[in-house]
């Protein structure tokens, strides 16, 4: 076969897979045969943002208005991203689909955004000067997630953390003014706390997706084997281990609440947020006697209620210490 038909054999089984995953996912994913108008592209990621995921409408509450597009076109971009790799159920067409929205990264970057997400998103890294490092990070991690499933020590699992939680906080610290190395540091502790949170609270529904974020090293000290895990059962060596990892998480989260003292305060309210969320999700499973085998923990609605009016305290009482600091 000629290298020509081989070019063209490849880019055919290329477009298949790309419309086999576009098939799987929302008929709105799709790159629509005009780019949109920047409002129009702005309303698409607005929507997106707050119909898909409960708690971004509750943060987006505290958001200075004029940050709202930003964080809209941001987090429509990790949606989507996070969709390609996870929604599917085919790990070709995935992979193909991300080097897709990597292609169309570059594209935005050099003028030539189609997607609706791009063409707000070129907007916002405009105005916020954000550099391509954290969109493409995530990239990297999403295409991680179809080919590595284990983790031999916490320094890996927290290497996949690098690219699949720290882009986010430093992403939310640009569009905010914020681009100085102590921020991202403390950014980055509490990023990767909050996906430490969820990996421990989604023990059994991950080891159903066949993947374990628990370290294969730590599970081997504490006498824990995937048989274990595979049989349900939250044993006291699989509770001693999720407490040690728990005190871990709990720990990266206390490291990263300086940051709050660091941002303005309606930053800080949403911050706290997404912070004490997270340590509930940590207080949730340590009510559980760390079993999430049997049981996924999960904040009640009471709890999520209270976090929102201590937000909501902290933005409309004048006396309060983040409003006095804001003055």
């Amino acid at each position: 076969m000629s290298s020509v038909s081989k070019t063209a054999e490849v880019t055919s089984q290329r477009e298949l897979l790309l419309e086999q995953g576009w098939a799987s996912l929302p008929t709105n994913y799709r790159f629509p045969v005009t780019p949109p108008t920047l409002e129009e592209a702005r309303a698409w990621c607005k929507h997106l943002a707050e119909t898909h995921y409960e708690n971004f409408h509750v943060a987006s509450w505290f958001l200075p208005k004029k940050f709202r597009p930003h964080f809209h076109a941001i987090y429509a971009y990790c949606r989507v991203s996070d969709d390609l790799g996870d929604e599917t159920g085919n790990r070709e067409q995935s992979l193909a689909l991300l080097d897709l929205w990597r292609e169309e990264l570059d594209a935005c970057y050099a003028g030539k955004a189609r997607h609706p997400v791009f063409v707000a998103l070129a907007e916002t890294i405009r105005i916020c000067r954000i550099p391509k490092e954290p969109f493409a990070d995530l990239l990297i991690a999403f295409k991680q997630d179809q080919i590595i499933t284990r983790f031999a020590s916490m320094d890996e699992v927290l290497a996949y953390c690098r690219y699949s939680a720290n882009p986010v906080g430093r992403l939310v610290l640009y569009a905010c003014g914020y681009s100085d190395p102590e921020r991202f540091r403390l950014s980055d502790a509490t990023c990767t706390a909050l996906q430490l949170a969820n990996f421990w609270q989604d023990v059994a529904e991950d080891y159903q997706r066949d993947r374990i974020y628990l370290p294969q090293d730590a599970m081997q000290r504490f006498g824990v084997t995937e048989a274990l895990i595979a049989s349900g059962q939250a044993t006291p060596e699989f509770r001693a281990l999720l407490k040690y990892e728990v005190a871990y998480a709990q720990s990266l989260f206390e490291a990263g609440l300086p940051l709050l003292e660091m941002v303005d305060a309606e930053l800080a309210l949403d911050l706290d947020l997404f912070s004490r969320g997270g340590m509930e999700i940590l207080r949730a499973i340590e009510k559980r006697n760390y079993d999430v085998l049997t049981e996924r923990p999960a904040i009640s609605k009471a709890t999520k209620i209270a976090l929102a009016l201590r937000a909501v305290s902290g933005k409309l009482l004048p006396w309060t210490r983040l409003k006095a600091r804001a003055a």
